[in-house]
């Protein structure tokens, strides 16, 4: 009889499903940021200031997926008529096109630290592939939330003329190099 209950116990831990833990963006601490080449002599570079989402994370079961939301009027340059140009048809078009998505799956694993994540980015209107490397990833308990924040560095890169983005080409770069700072506070 006792066999027969350490077996069904054993059974029962055996196929019982990894649960997934949900972390949601920090907003004060994520910045997507790009550069993209200026007249072929230096090199642009900006980020948004708005950014909201979660992430899910099965380290167990060697899964995952992101899903953010990026402001498009949140562009920071650091330069407010290269903003204001940026935000109009010729790039962003925010009136009609307010926010940039990204929607993606952990692929590769290093140990229990995400590595990869392949996804979709939609930027005006326009949905196309952009995988991430996962270049930096921890977690750790807040000192000040008593919580579990991750954090990530992740890097990729795409052709904004994929998206529609045709401004100024070939004198500004057409390759746009994509790294992103995260973290997360894991929800309740």
């Amino acid at each position: 009889m006792k066999l027969k209950a350490l077996t069904a116990v054993l059974a029962t831990l055996t196929f019982a499903p990894a649960f997934a833990q949900t972390y949601n963006v920090e907003p004060n601490h994520t910045y997507p940021s790009f550069e993209a080449g200026h007249l072929g002599i230096s090199v642009w570079r900006g980020k948004f200031a708005k950014t909201s989402g979660s992430v899910t994370l099965d380290r167990a079961g060697k899964s995952g997926t992101v899903d953010i939301v990026i402001d498009a009027s949140s562009i920071d340059f650091g330069h407010a008529k290269m903003e204001e140009h940026a935000r109009k048809g010729d790039f962003f078009n925010v009136e009609f096109f307010p926010k940039i998505t990204y929607k993606g799956k952990i692929t590769k694993w290093n140990g229990d630290a995400p590595a990869a994540v392949e996804g979709e980015m939609t930027l005006l209107d326009v949905t196309k592939p952009l995988n991430l490397t996962i270049n930096s990833f921890k977690c750790i308990t807040h000192p000040l939330f008593k919580k579990e924040v991750c954090g990530a560095d992740a890097s990729g890169g795409f052709k904004r003329s994929d998206f529609g983005m045709k401004y100024g080409l070939p004198l500004h770069g057409d390759d746009v190099k994509v790294a992103i700072q995260i973290e997360a506070i894991r929800a309740d």
